[in-house]
């Protein structure tokens, strides 16, 4: 699930903190990857990718159900829409004062 959002007064690392996101990996061209774990585990989580283009925040949302299962592979049992990760979404737009 893809969403914009506007945002004027915080970087990355405070929006990651705010969310309750643990930033995993960043690249030179403003983007992130960002995860929050619902277990003790690594997964089931929540994943991030997180795209700064000025003050548009663009987030791309899924719901990592496992780890990759071969070897050198990034796909994964992850969920991209549903109930879920709507209300994932969601939380995401309210902790940020998104209407």
């Amino acid at each position: 699930m893809e969403f914009t959002i506007i945002i004027t007064t915080e970087n990355v690392v405070g929006i990651a903190r705010k969310l309750g996101y643990v930033i995993i990996d960043s690249k030179e061209n403003n983007e992130y990857n960002l995860v929050r774990k619902l277990t003790y585990g690594n997964y089931p989580r929540f994943h991030v990718y997180l795209k700064i283009a000025g003050d548009r925040f663009i987030f791309s949302l899924h719901l990592d159900q496992k780890a990759p299962i071969y070897k050198g592979t990034h796909a994964h049992n992850g969920e991209y829409d549903g109930a879920l990760v709507e209300d994932e979404a969601e939380r995401i737009k309210q902790l940020l004062a998104v209407s």
